[in-house]
This record gives structure tokens, sequence and C-alpha cells, in this order.
């Protein structure tokens, strides 16, 4: 698997989790199988390759079609809490990279929560309730925070709401890799068609 190839899976990680928290907010719910690969790719710290992070490459099927559909839109068209969400997600991992501090925080608490799991399950109440409170206490802090926009009855259920910040964290994750891996916040602007083509090769594996 080539640099670029490699890059537009981690991409499509955050534009996956963009996705969910956009059906968490209006639909209250998700596939548990979608919140099981999320938990998962925060758990996996120390992988061997960009696929490890996320299972296989049917799990980022979701993510490849949101990116196209947003990059392929105009912007009348396009998802607009979508983009939000996925801009703000990129800005929020940059700003988290120069704060070690709070990086050495988010450690702890994901090897926390892999420990909890591993007496539960990855998708346990009492899991999610820990990533969505490690969340709280770290990304919402850095500011600003990602405003999600929904049915006000889902986004005030406490299970849905710590859905949504553990996809969201699942969506940092993925900006970290996606970062590591060269990617730019200034690439969504010139090589949107790229990653669009590569998207498109990359969904016709699954």
């Amino acid at each position: 698997m080539d640099e670029f190839e490699s890059r537009t899976l981690a991409l499509a990680g955050v534009f996956r989790a963009a996705a969910l928290v956009n059906t968490l907010a209006n639909e209250g719910t998700i596939a548990d199988d979608d919140l099981k690969v999320s938990v998962e790719s925060i758990f996996e710290t120390d992988p061997d390759d960009v696929l490890q992070v996320f299972g296989n490459i049917n799990n980022l099927s979701l993510g490849f079609r949101t990116l196209i559909y947003q990059f392929g839109k105009d912007a009348e068209h396009r998802n607009i809490d979508i983009s939000r969400y996925v801009v703000g997600i990129l800005f929020l991992e940059r700003r988290l990279m120069n704060n070690s501090e709070m990086l050495e925080t988010l450690s702890s608490g994901v090897e926390l929560a892999t420990r909890q799991s591993e007496h539960f399950s990855t998708t346990h109440e009492n899991v999610i309730a820990n990533i969505a409170d490690l969340y709280s206490r770290t990304i919402s802090k850095l500011g600003p925070r990602i405003m999600v926009n929904g049915e006000q009855h889902h986004l005030t259920n406490t299970t849905v709401s710590n859905k949504i910040r553990t996809v969201l964290l699942a969506g940092i994750r993925s900006a970290v890799l996606w970062q590591q891996l060269g990617g730019r916040r200034w690439h969504i602007l010139f090589n949107r068609k790229k990653y669009m083509r590569e998207a498109e090769n990359q969904l016709n594996k699954t």
C-alpha cells in the first residue's frame, strides 16, 4: 500500500466518524458493529499499518462513500454538518498534538478504557461512558468545541451523547493517523479529486 493510499484510508476514517456523529444526532442510534470499529480504532495505538486501525477495508465503506459525496457535490448539496465535523476534528487534532500534557492524559485514559473493555466488552455502556468522559476531560477542553446539530431529544440522551463523544474521539484518532502519514489540511482544498479517485478505488475493493 503506497503512502497516498494509506493517507486516503485515514482520511476516510475521519469522514466515517463525521457521518456516524450525524446519524447519532439525528436518529439516535448506529449499528453496534459501527460503534465497535470506532472504539477499537481508539484502542489501536501502535498499529503495524493503517488498515490495522480499522480492522479491514470493509469497515471504511461508509467513510469512502461520505468522502466521495462531500468532495463531489457542490457546496449547495453537501451535508454542511458533516463538513463542519470533519473540519472541527482536523482542527482539534492539531491542537491536541501541540498539548503534551493532554496527550499524556488521553493516553492513560485510553489504556484504562482498553483494560476495562477486557472485563466487559468493547461496546459495553460502561466502556463507552468512560471514553466519553475522557473526551470531555481532554478534547472538549481544547476549544472550540464541535457543536453537534440534530434532534434535541437524542442530543440530551446520555447514552446517545456518550456515543457521539466516543465516535468523535475515533475521528480524532483517524486525524492523528492522517497527519502522521503526511496529511495536511490544505490537501482538502487542492487534492479533492485525487482523494475521490482513490476512495472510489478502495470502495471497489469492499
